[in-house]
């Protein structure tokens, strides 16, 4: 079972934005997550990493949030890519 875990600026007030992630991600993939665990943070941080050190997204790496359909997609290759994710991958 795969864990994903969303760094959060709180000074940002970006908790929603996090929660949103974390809420697509579970619609999406379910069970076959163990879990996606919000972690609060300070200095603008906004990070997404799979597993305890594959980074995903980082806000000032790769330049603001990751678009919904791109973050599934970059889960579903690490968590099981043969897996289809219907409308997402169109």
């Amino acid at each position: 079972m795969s864990r994903i875990r969303i760094h959060y600026c709180t000074q940002c007030h970006w908790l929603l934005r996090a929660g949103w992630y974390a809420q697509e991600l579970l619609q999406t993939f379910g069970e076959d997550l163990e879990q996606v665990a919000l972690a609060p943070s300070h200095g603008g941080h906004f990070e997404i990493v799979y597993e305890d050190d594959d980074v995903i997204w980082e806000r000032k790496r790769d330049g603001g949030f990751p678009d919904i359909k791109w973050l599934k997609q970059q889960v579903r290759d690490r968590l099981d890519p043969a897996r289809d994710l219907g409308h997402t991958d169109r």
